[in-house]
């Protein structure tokens, strides 16, 4: 077996291990001081040299098939990263927590899942990770137990099944149309633009990753899962987790123009990219307002797959991907930003605050950061038509609202010089956001292939400051009439049909009564209400 079958071998077995582990008290009760480690040999996978090796297992395990492409190795490391410094946060985080060894447990089942996700090479063991990390993190969602936890795990369960059952479709088609009956998903992948159930495929694969990565109106899930998931379990489902939606774009047929299906995408895209940034700057809990934000990044995602897929450019999957590997540190390290500020007190100034503004303003693209480089890379497949100035106006966008973000992470910072935030919780923060910089800059250098003198000339630079000084702008003009902006309830377009339930249920009741009284009336009675509605409407037309 080669580097590359042992490493991948050794990204699944090792939390694998640990589970297995956990049926001993004694070993359950160290499993979550060592969580960091769990995702250790991923990361050394995603280092190792992309050599084409695809490792088949046995046919007792499903004969499921393993490759890690440049693709995969790109978000497999930097989701790796984020879930080595969640670990190691998430001991310090929970220490003191009686149900810590419940948490354990979620966290490698959804930790495995969303690392063997990125690795699958075939149709099966696609849909047995994907489903891993969609009910597993159900148990982090749901962790304190409170109402509101409750209630959004029970509304992000009831959805990943449904995502689940619109992928096991449309991967049903995939494989009827795929020659041999082979379920590779790159074979089934190449033989979808002229499969005869191309575009019910295709439906059933848009809706399934859809509500994965939370396109609107497919989002209202996600604002109430981040809300209420403890920090470091927010912070990877966030950044990591909802990767495996990303991924999609592994069977999609570039191949191809495809100018209905990518304009869809790119409708749906830019909808959920602006709907996100205008419910979210009515939010004042910073982890709403995270959550919010990644329904905005997710849809900018989804258009500039639109765009590709229109032009039937597969070189855009290496834009898409460098830019959701940058969402995935900076996402989860500013969730794990929260808990350092809200015990950091007048500290924060420097432990949070500075490198928390200097990542958070990169989803607008602030120069110099992995942000800037993302959209530099997203500049070329959105094009300078409309979809080029929707994308400049994202990233205003995306500006205000991480100025809206930050200025509610300051508000939750004590006002007590005399606090002090653990080490444990500092280091794996300040840690993401290094990284959040660093490695976004190694890709694009040596994965990408870029060079500093292209990412770095004037026009770069200005095309990736602009945005932010326009958004800047508007954020302090936002700031001072904040207070005249209406309050929408996390979950959005959810909970006002929540509210509107009794309505329609007192509605709904009165007209099933209505409809048994008409039953009873007697045919004349009957005609003799359809005439009086002839003749009233008779009148109104003569006015």
């Amino acid at each position: 077996m080669t580097n590359s079958g042992i490493l991948i071998v050794a990204t699944l077995a090792l939390p694998l291990a640990m589970l297995a582990a956990c049926l001993s008290q004694r070993a359950r009760e160290r499993i979550p001081a060592l969580l960091a480690f769990a995702p250790l040999p991923a990361v050394l996978a995603a280092l190792n040299e992309f050599d084409g090796t695809t490792l088949v297992l046995p046919r007792a395990l499903l004969g499921l098939t393993f490759v890690i492409d440049r693709f995969g190795a790109m978000l497999l490391g930097a989701s790796a990263l984020l879930w080595m410094a969640a670990g190691a946060y998430a001991e310090t985080f929970l220490r003191s927590d009686p149900n810590r060894e419940r948490f354990a447990v979620w966290w490698l089942m959804t930790l495995t899942g969303s690392v063997g996700i990125f690795m699958a090479a075939d149709l099966v063991s696609f849909y047995l990770f994907f489903t891993l990390v969609s009910l597993a993190a159900y148990g982090l969602v749901v962790f304190d137990e409170s109402p509101a936890a409750k209630r959004a795990g029970a509304l992000y369960v009831a959805l990943a099944l449904l995502g689940e059952a619109l992928l096991l479709m449309g991967f049903v088609l995939l494989a009827s149309g795929s020659p041999n009956g082979s379920l590779l998903i790159s074979d089934a992948a190449a033989a979808l633009a002229n499969s005869p159930w191309r575009d019910a495929a295709l439906t059933c694969l848009i809706l399934g990753f859809g509500l994965k990565i939370g396109l609107v109106p497919l989002h209202v899930w996600m604002p109430l899962a981040y809300t209420a998931a403890p920090i470091p379990a927010a912070a990877v489902l966030s950044g990591a987790a909802v990767k495996a939606g990303v991924i999609f774009v592994r069977f999609l047929p570039f191949e191809g123009a495809a100018p209905d299906w990518g304009g869809a995408l790119v409708a749906a895209g830019f909808l959920s990219a602006f709907y996100g940034v205008a419910i979210g700057i009515t939010q004042s809990n910073p982890k709403t307002v995270l959550a919010y934000s990644s329904v905005s990044q997710m849809g900018l995602l989804a258009a500039v797959i639109g765009m590709g897929m229109i032009a039937g450019d597969q070189n855009v999957t290496t834009a898409m991907i460098f830019y959701a590997a940058h969402h995935t540190l900076v996402k989860g390290g500013l969730f794990l930003a929260i808990g350092v500020a809200a015990l950091a007190g007048t500290h924060a100034r420097q432990l949070v605050l500075l490198p928390a503004s200097i990542i958070a303003l990169g989803f607008g693209g602030l120069p110099l950061t992995g942000g800037a480089l993302a959209k530099y890379l997203i500049k070329t497949p959105l094009g300078d038509g409309l979809a080029g100035t929707l994308g400049n106006l994202s990233a205003i966008a995306s500006t205000v609202l991480m100025l809206h973000f930050l200025n509610r992470l300051w508000d939750s910072v004590p006002r007590d010089s005399r606090k002090t935030a653990p080490m444990g919780l500092v280091l794996p923060w300040l840690t993401i956001a290094i990284a959040a910089i660093a490695l976004p800059w190694s890709y694009y250098l040596l994965v990408v292939g870029g060079s500093f003198s292209e990412a770095l000339v004037p026009k770069a630079l200005w095309d990736g400051l602009w945005p932010i000084l326009i958004g800047g702008a508007l954020a302090v003009a936002l700031r001072r009439w904040q207070s005249s902006l209406p309050h929408i309830p996390p979950g959005d377009v959810l909970v006002f049909g929540e509210r509107a339930m009794p309505v329609v249920s007192a509605f709904g009741v009165a007209m099933e009564g209505f409809d048994l009284r008409l039953r009873r009336w007697p045919v004349a009675g009957v005609l003799f209400l359809v005439l009086t509605m002839v003749l009233v409407g008779a009148m109104l037309a003569g006015r």
